[in-house]
């Protein structure tokens, strides 16, 4: 017994109740010795049973606790977000990873923020903070579009486009319809190609013994079929669309860069270049954080996150899409999509 069971009266009572009532070991001549065991294993049974109860409800509560907790600081956010943008401020974008249609820097997230930005009356300017390899060139070109659109639409307001880490590819693009690119010395930038990711495992299924049956409706339509040799015919039609989308970005940074491009021909090899470097060459302006270019280009230190955020069950649910929508396109040899990254 403890020295708490001493000082709390009501614990010692029910101490003495459960002593006085629980049923006391059956001696080894009892006759009704097997009644007595039953009766105080089922006492220790209902014990057991009262003590999972209260842990169990300790855990409920806890967790309970835990979402509140959760939810309050999600609703202060937002609500520290709103007043925050009561007053002049800089509204800021961030694109970070892959940009692809399901991806967090998806076209749908990013032009939505993008319009919110633009139509925010205290907004005095906007930064897309890029961290992002590239990905589907539609999506890029979607937000390259919309960026153009909204410029044209709003003319009297600025946006930047700062580069952390990396800037390559769809990224890029983005950057470009952008008024000025700002960037770390260290930065990873350029990178204007297009490819088309496959494997060839014809010959090691030859050299296994192992029969490929493909069937299709359409001469072409195995084109992409990792398991069906590339023949030369396949080959260059594959390199014409590359070409093609190689074109296409090519005369989008043209078109955002103009005369401030200071390279040649290498510039759109697909090669990409450190942050100092790309000044020079002219992919990119100054050097500058998101921090320096809302206080000393726009003008508002104050900065206001408008990136579209994704909650927990939405992620978990475009994960399942994206893994099903992911194995059905494969089954039926759509696999192979060309990034710009």
């Amino acid at each position: 017994m403890q020295w708490s069971d001493w000082k709390n009266p009501k614990r010692w009572e029910r101490l003495q109740f459960w002593k006085r009532h629980e049923p006391p070991m059956p001696a080894p001549d009892d006759p009704d010795w097997e009644r007595a065991l039953i009766n105080r294993m089922a006492l220790e049974f209902l014990r057991e049973r009262r003590r999972s109860h209260r842990w169990g409800m300790f855990f409920r509560l806890s967790i309970l606790l835990y979402l509140v907790i959760l939810a309050i600081a999600f609703a202060t956010s937002g609500i520290g977000e709103s007043l925050r943008g009561q007053t002049e401020h800089t509204a800021l974008i961030e694109v970070r990873g892959p940009i692809a249609p399901r991806a967090e820097a998806s076209a749908d997230r990013l032009i939505t923020a993008l319009r919110k930005a633009f139509e925010a009356d205290k907004a005095k300017g906007i930064v897309l903070r890029i961290n992002s390899p590239g990905g589907s060139p539609v999506q890029s070109g979607y937000v390259f579009d919309e960026i153009r659109r909204l410029k044209e639409k709003h003319p009297d307001k600025p946006i930047y486009a700062v580069a952390a880490d990396v800037c390559a590819s769809g990224a890029y693009y983005i950057a470009v319809a952008t008024d000025e690119i700002y960037v770390d010395r260290a930065t990873l930038i350029g990178s204007i190609g297009v490819r088309l990711d496959s494997f060839g495992f014809d010959r090691a299924m030859e050299d296994l013994g192992i029969q490929r049956r493909l069937l299709t409706a359409g001469e072409h339509k195995g084109i992409l079929d990792p398991f069906s040799p590339l023949v030369e015919t396949d080959k260059e039609f594959l390199q014409a669309r590359l070409d093609q989308l190689h074109t296409q970005f090519i005369d989008a940074v043209r078109q955002g860069r103009g005369e401030r491009l200071r390279g040649g021909d290498e510039l759109f090899s697909g090669l990409f270049w450190t942050g100092a470097e790309s000044v020079e060459l002219g992919l990119s302006d100054h050097l500058g954080s998101s921090a320096e270019v809302a206080r000393e280009v726009i003008g508002a230190e104050n900065i206001v996150v408008y990136t579209e955020r994704r909650d927990l069950l939405e992620r978990l649910g475009e994960r399942v899409g994206s893994a099903l929508a992911d194995s059905l396109g494969t089954l039926l040899g759509l696999g192979g999509m060309p990034a710009l990254r």
